[in-house]
């Protein structure tokens, strides 16, 4: 049962042949193993700290005997080599569970405009994390709360539950020296919020990466949907580009919305390699249509997941999605089996294709077997041949 009182799905899963995955054959095996690749050296990581309560929980042995294997092949490899890795160390499964049904979104990386100190239209701070917050569950497994706590504030007594969104807007964090970040309005600073990294141009040009670093503990509520319950927005109209623009249009309004949300995430600024792109909860690497987050109390981040979804016109020609995909993140909203968000990359291009990304989806989900097979007995394929760069 998870906290809250609501219980957990039961799933279970049924071995699969890959001739029986739809669009297996055509799909692009050397891109997802290059993503799978970025996973390999944080899962190696976490394997060998045997992770404790603040670090990555321990990967699953075989597929971190997957991932040496993937490492010992390196990259660039081609789809026939790729493909045969897959098929060689894994075995697809089909996902059965008495969940809500599968459901597909999408999620990137904005671009926004803003400051390092409070100047002109830039007075909203973002801030960093407080010192003393602390953590009741383990980053990645936040989903699986419910709509308990998943962060407290410690203090002299114990601890106690973390000011609300609204409170933090009216002040609770102000002169704490926390900020680090400032924006044009609150609006923004909640997109950034429920995207959970971003890029931040300041006034010299220069580029600031940013990543979520915890939250103020309280369950995500989706204001979408609070729109919709209220009669303000039309449900089939509701995307984030509306949503978006229904906010801008009236401060004050959008200020009492926004506070129906009382979650409230806190950021840390990138600097040195890991600035070099958006980073997952695994701590590797996004990659653009590859990367998926999902509820990792379901799923071991890096496993591979087959995700097909129907009338996604917008990322497929003829709509019919199937790609293998990678977990490398997760989300307070991704609950349950079969809900993944895909990360569609940087920028404006990204953001109206997360933006209208809400359909139907499947899981089959590729678990690492108990004795990979030799690298070396795997088929060979020159590493030029069809090498995705």
């Amino acid at each position: 049962m998870q906290a809250g009182g609501k219980m957990k799905p039961a799933v279970t899963f049924a071995p699969l042949a890959f001739t029986e995955l739809p669009g297996w054959e055509e799909d692009d095996h050397a891109a997802a193993f290059k993503a799978f690749l970025t996973s390999c050296e944080r899962l190696s990581a976490s394997a060998r700290e045997r992770a404790t309560s603040d670090k990555l929980p321990p990967a699953p042995a075989a597929l971190v005997a997957a991932c040496a294997a993937a490492t010992q092949l390196g990259a660039p490899v081609g789809r026939a080599a790729a493909k045969a890795f897959f098929e060689a160390h894994f075995t697809p499964n089909a996902v059965a569970h008495d969940g809500a049904r599968g459901l597909l979104t999408g999620y990137y990386e904005p671009l926004v405009e803003g400051s390092r100190t409070p100047q002109g239209a830039f007075q909203t701070p973002i801030y960093k994390r407080p010192p003393d917050l602390v953590n009741l569950v383990d980053e990645t497994q936040r989903a699986s709360v419910g709509m308990g706590l998943t962060h407290v504030r410690k203090t002299d007594k114990g601890t106690e539950p973390f000011p609300t969104r609204a409170q933090i807007e009216q002040g609770a964090l102000k002169d704490r020296n926390l900020e680090l970040l400032y924006l044009a309005d609150p609006v923004e600073v909640f997109f950034l919020q429920v995207q959970g990294s971003g890029r931040v141009k300041l006034a010299d040009g220069s580029i600031v990466r940013i990543h979520y670093d915890g939250k103020n503990g309280h369950p995500y509520s989706s204001i979408g949907r609070y729109l919709i319950e209220k009669g303000l927005l039309a449900a089939d109209k509701v995307s984030m580009g509306a949503l978006k623009r229904w906010l801008k249009a009236d401060p004050e309004r959008a200020k009492l919305v926004l506070w129906q949300n009382a979650s409230y995430v806190f950021f840390r600024e990138l600097k040195g390699p890991e600035a070099a792109g958006p980073l997952g909860a695994l701590g590797a690497r996004l990659t653009p249509g590859r990367s998926l987050a999902v509820d990792a109390s379901h799923y071991a981040l890096g496993s591979p997941i087959y995700v097909s979804g129907e009338g996604m016109t917008h990322v497929s020609k003829g709509g019919t999605f199937h790609r293998l995909m990678i977990a490398q993140d997760v989300g307070s909203a991704i609950k349950g089996p079969e809900r993944g968000d895909i990360y569609f990359g940087s920028g404006d291009a990204a953001g109206r294709l997360a933006g209208v990304t809400k359909h139907p989806g499947r899981f089959i989900v590729l678990l690492a077997n108990e004795a990979p097979a030799r690298v070396d007995a795997m088929p060979s394929e020159p590493r030029s041949q069809n090498a995705r760069q």
